[in-house]
């Protein structure tokens, strides 16, 4: 019989949750603490503070020896690996790097013709790659499509939560579907995928988990409040499994945050408007992060200079982070409220300024027309001509925005 928590006796009258039947008081009176307990209490404490002091030192050495001669690696060629947003972008590359070393590389995406693209690419190179059509933002596809991979591949130990969803626009102007969506793809998807490898990572003492978060897991920015907010999260779910991994005496199973800048050619942030910062070259950062996996890092922020700003963060008043952050990254959808076009070739150009000039004609043709009717109707077409400028003005300022983009 499984206990419920949230039903209590009423016969009993005990209080739960805080609340005391028949709004009386609950006195309740503390055993006496005798003087040597009071003592060990305190001795213990004391030597688990030094001994906290005593680790923290020793790992504080064995970091820099692994700085001065090199972090060790380990190989993936045995892995099974999952990776979830695999049909293009940094997924890709993934795929790729991780076919060339030996390891089962298996891609989750919604594109089915990027699965087949990616698939392709791999096994040119040698790589094993098999690919399936999953939502990852819907848990029953999870987790069905979890157990066809155990019965037709094997258990995956090596799990990268890459897939991920932006909106690029202004709080006010995001559609509420769009922000369900970043938290569904970006962190709720997370512990879909955790949950559906994770025991058997427990069961063979052996795995990896990889979230591809962001700095903007760490900072925020304008246009991507729902976009920030779900990278937060993510951070947030690797550190908390992480410890909790710890706690629970699983060592064997490792897990890493990645943290990179805005990444060049993924669909997603390619045209950001960015200072100070250069956006990341896709494959130098899909080479990072393998690094990063060989070697069990816990955190990896790229470029990694960007660490010691982070650090800077919770120094400063926040008008010099504010400050900072509006000059680093100006506008993160450039195109999300309409400033400058597209570039475009010079025939296009003229093409649509010839468009554009046979409309304004045709308006004004049909507003001498109308003007002819009545004196009425001439003045309502004044006004109207009148306005038409604000109008065309009005509709260049809401061009379709970056909308929802898959990495």
């Amino acid at each position: 019989m499984v206990n419920n928590n949230n039903n209590t006796s009423k016969a009993s009258g005990s209080a739960a949750n805080g609340h005391v039947p028949n709004g009386q008081l609950a006195t309740a009176s503390a055993p006496p603490v005798s003087f040597l307990s009071s003592v060990w209490s305190w001795a213990d404490a004391i030597w688990d503070f030094l001994w906290f002091i005593i680790c923290s030192i020793g790992y504080i050495i064995q970091d820099l020896y692994y700085i001065a001669l090199g972090y060790p690696e380990k190989e993936l060629n045995t892995d099974i690996a999952l990776i979830t947003g695999g049909g293009n972008g940094l997924g890709r590359l993934l795929a790729q790097r991780l076919g060339k070393m030996g390891s089962k590389v298996v891609i989750w995406d919604i594109s089915e013709e990027g699965i087949k693209e990616t698939i392709e690419m791999v096994e040119a190179e040698g790589g094993y790659c098999k690919g399936y059509v999953v939502d990852i933002s819907k848990k029953e596809e999870v987790y069905k499509a979890a157990e066809v991979i155990r019965n037709e591949i094997g258990d995956v130990s090596l799990l990268i939560n890459n897939a991920g969803v932006v909106s690029g626009r202004l709080l006010l102007d995001t559609p509420d579907h769009l922000i369900e969506r970043s938290f569904n793809v970006n962190v709720m998807a997370h512990f879909w995928t955790t949950k559906a490898f994770l025991p058997k990572m427990i069961e063979h003492q052996r795995g990896h988990i990889a979230t591809i978060a962001s700095l903007a897991g760490h900072v925020g920015i304008t246009k991507l409040v729902d976009y920030c907010a779900s990278k937060f999260a993510a951070v947030g779910f690797d550190e908390a499994l992480r410890l909790e991994l710890d706690v629970l005496g699983h060592s064997n199973i490792q897990t890493t945050c990645i943290c990179p800048f805005f990444i060049q050619a993924t669909g997603m942030f390619d045209d950001v408007n960015a200072r100070w910062v250069p956006t990341l070259n896709p494959n130098a950062v899909a080479d990072r992060i393998i690094v990063a996996i060989k070697k069990n890092e816990k955190i990896t922020i790229i470029p990694g200079y960007i660490r010691l700003l982070l650090t800077l963060k919770w120094t400063f008043p926040w008008g010099c982070v504010g400050g900072l952050l509006r000059r680093l990254v100006p506008d993160a959808a450039p195109h999300g409220v309409a400033q400058k076009p597209l570039p475009t070739d010079v025939s296009t150009k003229q093409q649509q300024q010839h468009e554009q000039s046979v409309t304004v004609a045709a308006a004004a043709t049909k507003v001498a027309h109308t003007s002819l009717i009545t004196k009425h109707t001439t003045d309502l077409c004044t006004d109207f001509s009148e306005t038409l400028p604000k109008t065309a003005s009005l509709l260049v300022q809401r061009t379709p925005s970056l909308g929802e983009r898959v990495l």
